[in-house]
């Protein structure tokens, strides 16, 4: 037998991939349940609440982290659910049933990843203080208390708002911010857009990622990963179960049920390891500048020559000391980092081999099979269904 139907509302800024994928976990609820609610949405994903005390629907689950829908809902007369950031202190959790973004998980789950690479030095860039930004806060209070508790000191920059009339004066103080830092440090960014930023200043100013400077966002934005040259390293969080432990908590207050928790926290999802956080302590600079040149262009279909001009100095040179470092050559080096990227973009996309063959600099993709044959003794096909992502063998 089918619920009672409901009219909800759903009242989000959708411009970001946070609160769309807790759309989608609403209605991942609605798919798996028997509920039956009509659902409420701006068709252009903006939230308007002029008139929200006026609406005669029967629930609402709404962004907390925003203070005027937050102040707009205060005195609702229908049920609230809320979703949002967690916060250090219970006080300030909101007084309506609330899931929210675990940001000491979030940020614990950033720090560990960089300090597994060995880094001893940290740092977080983070955002103005703002009341419409109380997670970034939060976010900032947690870095600097898993460092303190591992006996580190965490050096704090939040920058300035970014707009288009101030833009090159925040990317130099950025760039200043950078330079005062000590190398090699890991930085943990607040969001993917502001680890974006550092990825920008970083190849504008030439500093070496992730050699000198290692860096990991939240969110796993595809906008702003697919916006940098560098492919960025980010925690992707529990946002889809967030919107689906939300609808859960309003479905059990329409129907009179108690809940028997109402704040309710969503650990993160884990790491997505890219190129920003693959460090690995290197000591020659001349190594540092070949490895950062290869994991830019290996898949431009690059030579050795093109490395050693890039360098500047001689090819035996060179490979002595990248032996010394690396264990291998630069030919071997050049072709791990095709081939890695190779193996990730079979399993994480659905882009046929022969544009991945294309896209990773191989000549063709008979070229690439008879790689994938020689080194798994697979077809890339085989790898895409069967095999595991393998360390490649140096």
């Amino acid at each position: 037998m089918f619920d009672k139907k409901h009219s909800i509302t759903l009242l989000f800024n959708a411009n970001k991939v946070y609160d769309r994928k807790v759309i989608e976990g609403i209605g991942h609820y609605l798919q798996s349940t028997k509920v039956d609610w009509d659902l409420f949405l701006e068709e252009d994903f903006l939230c308007r609440i002029d008139d929200i005390a006026e609406w005669g629907g029967d629930g609402i689950i709404a962004d907390f982290d925003d203070p005027l829908i937050r102040e707009a809902l205060h005195n609702s007369q229908v049920p609230v659910v809320g979703i949002g950031s967690s916060f250090s202190s219970e006080a300030q959790f909101p007084n309506v049933p609330y899931v929210a973004t675990d940001n000491l998980a979030v940020i614990k789950t950033a720090y560990d990843h960089i300090k597994q690479k060995g880094l001893d030095s940290f740092a977080y860039y983070g955002l103005p203080e703002s009341e419409s930004k109380l997670w970034a806060s939060e976010r900032e209070k947690a870095m600097l208390s898993v460092c303190a508790q591992d006996g580190y000191e965490c050096t704090v920059f939040r920058g300035q708002e970014t707009q288009a009339d101030t833009w090159k004066e925040s990317m130099s103080v950025l760039g200043d911010w950078l330079d005062s830092l000590p190398k090699p440090i890991g930085i943990v960014a607040v969001t993917d857009a502001r680890a974006r930023q550092i990825l920008q200043v970083c190849e504008h100013k030439g500093i070496l990622v992730p050699d000198k400077i290692s860096i990991i966002g939240v969110d796993d934005d595809e906008i702003a990963r697919n916006l940098c040259r560098v492919s960025l390293s980010s925690v992707a969080q529990g946002c889809v179960n967030m919107g689906i432990q939300a609808a859960k908590l309003l479905h059990k207050t329409l129907d009179g049920l108690a809940l028997k928790h109402k704040n309710i926290l969503i650990p993160p999802l884990g790491i997505v390891e890219r190129q920003s956080t693959d460090f690995k302590s290197l000591k020659d600079p001349f190594v540092m500048q070949a490895m950062h040149f290869i994991r830019q262009n290996a898949s431009k279909g690059i030579k050795v020559d093109q490395v050693l001009d890039y360098v500047g100095i001689s090819r035996s040179n060179l490979e002595q000391r990248f032996k010394e470092e690396r264990g291998h050559t630069l030919h071997i080096e050049i072709h791990n980092a095709k081939l890695s990227k190779a193996c990730k973009m079979l399993k994480n996309s659905d882009l046929p081999a022969a544009k991945i063959a294309d896209i990773c600099g191989y000549p063709s993709l008979q070229y690439m099979y008879a790689v994938f044959k020689k080194h798994f003794n697979k077809t890339p096909r085989e790898f895409r269904n069967e095999g595991e992502i393998t360390a490649i063998a140096v």
